[in-house]
């Protein structure tokens, strides 16, 4: 039988805090990237293709 002290528990890592901060007060990466369909450039011919071309058939 082994006399030998038992080694030092390992640190844990802590615990996630919860946060009660209002959510609505911070930027959100929808308030910072770039939405859907925005293109750079201002190419207005470019623009009017892809219009007619995604254009639903009830707007004829």
């Amino acid at each position: 039988m082994s006399t030998a002290p038992d080694p030092a528990p390992e640190p844990r890592e802590p615990k996630a805090a919860l946060i009660f901060d209002d959510p609505l007060d911070q930027q959100s990466s929808d308030d910072t990237d770039r939405g859907w369909g925005e293109r750079s450039g201002g190419d207005s011919a470019a623009d009017l293709k892809r219009f007619l071309d995604e254009k639903p058939p009830h707007h004829l």
